[in-house]
């Protein structure tokens, strides 16, 4: 066991009868870590931090969290963890203050604490509405900061927030992500699934999971690198351009040699080049139908060609 990570999983393995939901991962994450858990639906995610948080026994493995073996029926890792559930759980039809309260006697925190506490969070949220607001009323994003809050008010060690920005406004979703690194910098350690792939750029370490297993875990940067060891050219189809014009060109980069993959983004595309020589070619018969400039990849790069890639 070390001290210096919050979690530690070896040979996890979590099975439902015949389906192996999540096969055989090991990984751990440090202490003050804000670290991401990327997959396509059905990879394993929310089965493991469900697992983390003492929800789900585990098949086969070991899981230490906050310095705590599992054991079955065991309350001392879900007394150091918080989590925050894909789903919506506060009540609409009570207040803010009255959902913080009923959160805070499930956990059996004292009234005094918890009074203490909940103005604490408040500050933290910066939260101006009054505590009387029925929680119906609240924007999204507000919402979900108030579920934040419901799930830290124990002041946990560890924060589990599974696609916490799901369905809010770009805006909310960055207000957030401040909120996430306020934590981190206040020695929590985060641990955050995420379907934005642009907000998993904001992850110290990212853990890549495909059909239950992870396929790559890092930094953004050095996933990048190791994802993308070729040149990359993002390009754009030039004003005027008729979409047969766009998809013959793209069909003759193809059949050059030049490209080893093709992939839209958004309203460009992004070219991953296998033979330089010939790209310097084809770049200059392409003018008059796209500009193009070298670029960086991006999370959703990865994602794309590490899971999307091999599905297709």
């Amino acid at each position: 066991m070390n001290p210096d990570f919050a979690v530690q999983v070896e040979g996890l393995t979590i099975q439902f009868g015949s389906f192996t939901a999540v096969d055989d991962i090991s990984f751990s994450v440090k202490k003050g870590e804000i670290f991401g858990f990327l997959g396509a639906n059905g990879a394993g995610k929310t089965t493991t931090i469900r697992t983390l948080c003492g929800l789900l026994t585990p098949t086969k493995g070991h899981v230490t969290v906050a310095g705590h073996e599992y054991k079955e029926g065991d309350l001392s890792i879900k007394k150091r963890v918080g989590y925050m559930s894909q789903k919506f759980t506060l009540y609409n039809d009570l207040s803010v203050k009255e959902n913080l309260v009923f959160a805070a006697n499930l956990r059996k925190i004292s009234k005094s604490t918890h009074e203490k506490r909940i103005k604490e969070l408040f500050a933290f949220l910066g939260f101006t509405h009054s505590d009387t607001t029925l929680v119906r009323d609240l924007p999204v994003g507000l919402k979900q900061e108030l579920a934040l809050a419901a799930a830290t008010l124990h002041n946990p060690e560890i924060i589990f927030l599974d696609e916490p920005t799901a369905g809010v406004s770009p805006a909310a979703r960055e207000r957030f992500w401040a909120l996430i690194r306020q934590l981190s910098a206040a020695g929590k350690t985060v641990f955050v699934t995420t379907h934005y792939l642009d907000e998993s750029e904001q992850c110290d370490r990212i853990a890549l999971m495909r059909t239950g297993k992870i396929i790559a875990l890092d930094s953004p940067a050095e996933l990048k690198k190791k994802t993308f060891p070729e040149s990359l050219y993002e390009l754009e189809p030039m004003s005027g351009q008729s979409q047969s014009a766009i998809l013959s060109q793209l069909e003759k980069i193809k059949q050059s040699g030049a490209a080893l993959e093709i992939q839209p983004y958004g309203m460009r595309y992004h070219v991953i080049v296998k033979d330089s020589r010939q790209w310097d070619l084809v770049k200059e018969q392409i003018k008059p139908t796209f500009s193009y400039k070298p670029t960086l990849p991006s999370m959703e790069d990865v994602f794309i060609r590490l899971v999307e890639g091999v599905d297709r």
